[in-house]
Formats: C-alpha cells, structure tokens, sequence
C-alpha cells in the first residue's frame, strides 16, 4: 500500500469517526427509568432496556366476578394476603385450560388486596409484569427490587419453553437454589397452559435421543417443582358457563331477558367449541355492542 493510499484511508476513518460523533450528539437521551417505587402499583419491566414502566391503568376486572375457580381463587387469595402482611408465601403456577381465568385471577386478586391495603394492614403490593422473553434478565429485576420498602409479585403470562430455549435457568436459579436466590420480598407467580412448561411432544423427543434418557429432561422438568403451589384450571361445565355469563352481564349492566341471554350464550358457546370465562366476556362484548353501550 503506498503512502497516498494510507493517508487517504486515514482520512476516510477521521471523517467516519466525525460523523458518528455528531449522530450520538443528535441522538434524544434515552428516557430515564420509572422509579421502582413510583405512584403506581403495576409495572412492565423492559429486559432489553432495564426499566420499569409504570402501568397506569391495568386491565382487569373485580374478584367478585370471576366464577368457577372458586377453590384455587381462594387458596392463591390466602397466599397472597400473607404475603403483603409480610409472612411466608411460596410461588405459584397457574396452569390448565385457556381462557379459565389464571392472569385475570392473579390481576384480580392484586387490586383486591391493594383496595384492602389500608384497612387491613397490608404492606405495599406492587405487580411487576415481565415477558417471557426477558427471563434472562430476571437477575437484574431481582437487583433492582430487593430491599425496596414494598412488596412485589413478579408476574409471567403464558410461560412455557420450547426445543433450545435456555432462559429457563435464569428462572430456577431465582425460585431456588442459586447464590442470590429470590429476595424475601419477591414472589412469582405464572400461568400456563402446560403443567410442566414444556410439550409433552419435546419431553418425548429428548428422552428418546438422550444418552441417560431418565436424566434428559430434569433439569427442565423440575423447574415446575420450584413453585409451591400448582393450580389447576379446567374446562367449564354448562352451569357454570353460564354462571359466568349472567355475573358479566350484571356487572355491565345489560338490559337483556334471562332467557334469551341463556340462548345466547349457549349458542355462542357451541359457535366456538368451548366455554370458559373467556368466551362469556367475548359474548358480553357482542350483546354491550347491539344494545349501543359501551364497556367500561
């Protein structure tokens, strides 16, 4: 290479350097992170940035109105309400048919108890929502939280891994048996519709192609034994169903006959093979619309 060719390719590397430093000085600052402890009492915690977002306003409806789950709501209720009065609690798998009403009962249950704070000595409950996809970073959030003057539920929707997903020794190492471990004022709760986070077709496939097949899967396995409580959701009888139908429409106040809303609603069930609290709300939705209400 010559001389001329070195000095225009230095050149070339200066101007580069000149540019990049003029985009970062352009570039907004990065919004700062919400206060672990700010005026909400739910958040959404970002792995990839490490920041906790305030939720303002989470979507969930009244413990009263949840029906058919009557013993599991009552087992995680109490679970709870130890913990926010600051006593032993153990982590909690919801797992079992969708639309049954696991993430609305643990929403539920988190409004109920922080309307019932004050009254009844509650500590602080905030709930702390983390995607499936950022339990790497769960070590992190533990960091952030421990020590804080309140009490978190940490909280992830539809769990389950597949064929070479890793993330889930971030979350054994939490729930149990790692050096920092899970801090005492940290609980986590999950729902899934696995009882084991894994499909039955996966756990199949590595026990047939491993060496020690009784071993294959363990380690994966276990994980579900790390929560101490297992709750259960099943499908929906009949009666039940319609139970569900007729609390949701008394909450939102629809003007519509007992007897034609007990049509509708089996109508509407059998239109789509199933019942379960959430196929009642998805009819709710429909008869609010044709009577011109909206839900609030």
């Amino acid at each position: 290479m010559t001389l001329k060719s070195k000095d225009l390719l230095a050149g070339i590397a200066a101007s580069l350097g000149e540019i990049a430093n003029t985009l970062k000085s352009l570039a907004p600052p990065p919004p700062e992170a919400e206060p672990a402890l700010g005026a909400a009492d739910a958040y959404y915690w970002s792995g990839d940035t490490g920041w906790l977002m305030a939720v303002p306003h989470v979507s969930r409806v009244p413990l009263a109105m949840l029906k058919g789950i009557d013993s599991v709501q009552d087992i995680l209720l109490r679970n709870t309400e130890q913990f926010a009065r600051g006593h032993g609690a153990n982590n909690a798998l919801l797992w079992g048919s969708r639309g049954m009403g696991k993430s609305s009962l643990v929403k539920a249950i988190h409004g109920d108890i922080g309307q019932r704070a004050e009254k009844e000595g509650f500590e602080r409950l905030i709930l702390i929502e983390i995607a499936r996809e950022d339990l790497d970073s769960l070590p992190a959030l533990m960091r952030l939280i421990a020590g804080q003057p309140a009490r978190f539920i940490v909280f992830c929707d539809d769990l389950s891994f597949d064929p070479g997903e890793t993330s889930y020794k971030s979350l054994k190492t939490i729930l149990d048996g790692g050096l920092e471990g899970r801090p005492a004022n940290v609980l986590f709760y999950a729902t899934s519709n696995r009882r084991h986070l894994m499909p039955r077709d996966m756990i199949e496939n590595e026990r047939a192609t491993a060496i020690n097949p009784g071993e294959a899967v363990e380690e994966k396995v276990s994980l579900s034994d790390r929560f101490g409580l297992w709750l259960g959701f099943h499908n929906c009888d009949q009666p039940t169903y319609l139970t569900m139908v007729e609390a949701y429409a008394d909450h939102y106040g629809l003007e519509i006959d007992a007897e034609r809303l007990r049509a509708r609603a089996i109508e509407w069930a059998a239109t789509r093979g199933a019942r379960s609290g959430r196929v009642a709300i998805q009819l709710i939705r429909t008869l609010s619309g044709e009577e011109g209400k909206a839900l609030d």
